[in-house]
């Protein structure tokens, strides 16, 4: 069973990261702060909280040993600190400036490697305190998962794009990658995990009465269990082989959650995997057998963050509620299924194509819209979220056109006055607003939309709030009139988003989109 041992809540802000060592947890937010918490009776240690980052911090990670703690945010820097006493070790800067989304430690912990907006991978030495590798354009869009592989060999990176790559570790020169997969998730992708003790990693013996035929491989193939998330609500297990060759085969497809998987974890044993997503729940899985044990329900908004304690005691769950929650997990052994949710679904020998598709798989015959991808949604289900948004009577008209979740986003004014009989402008111009919303969040939440599903363009970039005073900059973006005049009154002249040199200083205030904003989410 899962029981929720404590609720942290001293955060001000989202909390974005959690992460263990033997004897803390760390959690980073969008309040600047890292916040220590003592193991197991998670209160604060005397020198928390962590303060040098300026802006939102987007990942903490420790050591393997538990003596540093790194740290990255969007003002551009890195952060290396020593846990004894919270002191800084070492400030870096990302090259450019960029926000850096994502940091991981080697396995030997001699390295530090980071991701960031501008599309690069860089690596930092821990002894040298020096930058050794950048690699520019390691993406086509922002760097938004890394992780080593158990061995130590290589470096496996994902992007907002969805796409794959894997990275010699050892040679700082091999700037070109090894192996590539084009949209390893549909939608993009958030997080990757490997386990730690699967195939090459360790002993994978204890997968043994659980393992599908013929993934024991010999010897002298180095092989690993992948697991990556995304946008399209699922969780795709891969085998990762990267020797002799590297290739990739896609074991099999968790589904179970109906919105944007932010993250995935692999306990320290290997043996359970859990998951976060943007429809709240949080999700824990034997990753062998495919089934769900847990799913915990109490946060508020949307999971940001999962993390296994070193003991596979705890587990904590971070998220857009400002909280982190510390969970007691028993009786989590392989194939003992605590939930309904359906197993894996079977990939056909290519490792394409699923072979069946069970209940729990989003179907687009499905007449419940609920949070479900907007991919997904058929005729009927566009009919429900008209119904929903009290334009019910245009649902008849919808559903003869075969207006379904692909072509809903093709909406104009032309066409639904000329095609769909929607003449009243006042109707149109609010199921073209309701459209964006749902483009924006990917899926449908039924009423105003809440907190953790507002578009970016209505978020401020630097604190990640609703706008109620937009300005735009001399970079073409717009902020929070305050934010923005704060990171222009600490002498940046870069703008926030790019890191180029702003021409001028000029605010100009975005009265439409502050329009907007007052309409949808009833502000004064």
């Amino acid at each position: 069973m899962a029981s929720l041992v404590k609720t942290l809540a001293s955060h001000s802000n989202d909390v974005n990261s959690c992460a263990f060592s033997p004897s803390m947890l760390a959690t980073g937010s969008g309040d600047k702060a890292i916040r220590l918490w003592n193991l197991p009776d998670f209160e604060e240690l005397s020198f928390s909280p962590l303060l040098g980052h300026s802006y939102y911090v987007n990942c903490c990670v420790f050591s393997i040993f538990g003596t540093m703690l790194a740290s990255c945010s969007t003002d551009g820097k890195i952060i290396l600190w020593d846990t004894k006493n919270g002191e800084s070790l070492q400030v870096w800067y990302h090259p450019s400036k960029s926000i850096v989304k994502i940091c991981c430690f080697s396995p030997d912990s001699q390295h530090l490697v980071t991701g960031a907006t501008d599309n690069a991978i860089c690596v930092f030495s821990i002894a040298t305190k020096q930058l050794i590798r950048i690699i520019e354009m390691a993406h086509e869009n922002f760097v938004s998962s890394l992780s080593y592989t158990p061995d130590n060999m290589h470096i496996v990176s994902g992007s907002g794009n969805g796409d794959l790559k894997v990275w010699q570790a050892q040679n700082v020169h091999a700037n070109k990658a090894i192996y590539y997969i084009a949209e390893c998730q549909d939608l993009g992708m958030s997080c990757l995990a490997i386990s730690p003790t699967f195939g090459s990693a360790g002993n994978s013996s204890v997968f043994s009465d659980f393992a599908a035929p013929n993934t024991q491989t010999p010897g002298d193939k180095t092989y690993f269990l992948l697991a990556t998330c995304g946008g399209d609500s699922r969780i795709n297990l891969w085998d990762l082989n990267t020797a002799p060759k590297c290739n990739t085969n896609l074991r099999c497809v968790l589904s179970g959650h109906t919105a944007n998987v932010m993250m995935v974890a692999f306990s320290p044993d290997g043996k359970l995997l859990a998951s976060g997503a943007m429809d709240k729940l949080v999700k824990v899985w034997c990753p062998i057998v495919g089934n769900v044990l847990f799913t915990l329900e109490s946060h508020s908004r949307y999971i940001t963050s999962v993390a296994f304690s070193m003991d596979n005691v705890f587990l904590a769950t971070g998220s857009a509620d400002r909280t982190a929650m510390i969970w007691s997990l028993t009786g989590a052994a392989p194939g003992t299924a605590t939930d309904t949710t359906p197993p894996l679904i079977d990939v056909d020998t290519e490792g394409n194509q699923p072979l069946t598709s069970p209940e729990g798989l989003v179907s687009s015959s499905s007449s419940s819209v609920g949070p479900k991808p907007l991919l997904t949604w058929s005729p009927d289900d566009v009919a429900n979220w008209l119904q929903e948004i009290g334009l019910d009577q245009y649902a008849d008209s919808f559903k003869e056109q075969l207006i379904d979740g692909e072509e809903i986003q093709n909406l104009t004014n032309e066409s639904l006055s000329q095609d769909l009989g929607v003449k009243a402008l006042g109707h149109r111009q609010k199921i073209l607003r309701a459209v964006l919303v749902v483009k924006e969040q990917g899926f449908y939440v039924s009423g105003k939309p809440s907190d953790d599903s507002v578009p970016d363009e209505y978020l401020c970039p630097i604190t990640r709030q609703i706008m109620t005073d937009p300005v735009i900059a001399a970079d073409g973006f717009s902020y929070e009139r305050d934010s923005i005049r704060s990171w222009l009154g600490t002498g940046n002249h870069t703008s926030p988003m790019t890191n180029a040199p702003l021409a001028h200083t000029n605010l100009t205030p975005n009265r439409s989109l502050k329009a907007i904003i007052q309409r949808i989410y009833e502000l004064t």
